[in-house]
């Protein structure tokens, strides 16, 4: 049974699963209706940060133009460009057992691509969630639900895995920023 979790509310991951290492990181998504003409293309990425909340370097960036880390720790399964259908719509997955030891977080955002252009914010989304699902078994084992509370924000950090004594938690962020991937490039140190 999945821990649902709330805004801000933080959960163990390996101490009450001793032996996780694999996991799958599933976000998706819904689009309202709108008259805007243009598709929405929503783009999840993973930013591996150290202990100063930044990365190392640009290759600590992980997106549909960088799909796996150096440590093969973190890997992108592909940019969906349309978001349709039940379930996923991008994944990511996690190798606890490869995560460098200076990364202390693992950031998962997701971000409107082309988003001036097409005249669109996260105000024209709805259902976003993030999940986390056991390699080996397929059981979901945390999922947070966003919720509606965002109007002209471009980009949202869901949620982040961070080491804490030894153990991986998750934190239930769900905070938005305007600027869209930039503005998330510029804050955890990626050079734009």
């Amino acid at each position: 049974m999945a821990v649902s979790l709330t805004k801000g509310q933080k959960v163990d991951l390996t101490k009450g699963n001793p032996g996780l290492t694999r996991i799958m990181v599933g976000l998706g998504w819904d689009t309202n209706r709108y008259d805007g003409g243009a598709d929405f293309d929503l783009d999840a990425a993973a930013f591996l940060l150290g202990a100063n909340g930044k990365v190392s370097g640009d290759p600590d960036f992980v997106f549909y133009g960088n799909l796996k880390h150096a440590s093969g720790s973190v890997e992108h399964m592909g940019d969906n460009l349309t978001g349709e259908g039940e379930g996923d719509d991008e994944q990511i997955r996690i190798d606890l057992s490869k995560v460098p030891a200076a990364v202390e977080h693992i950031a998962f955002t997701v971000t409107i691509y082309d988003y001036e252009v097409r005249h669109q914010n996260f105000g024209q989304v709805s259902n976003a969630f993030i999940r986390i699902v056991d390699e080996s078994s397929g059981t979901e084992l945390i999922r947070y639900d966003l919720g509606e509370d965002f109007s002209v924000e471009t980009a949202l950090v869901v949620g982040e895995l961070y080491r804490n004594n030894g153990e991986w938690k998750f934190n239930a962020i769900g905070s938005g920023f305007q600027g869209g991937l930039h503005a998330l490039c510029q804050n955890y140190g990626v050079n734009v």
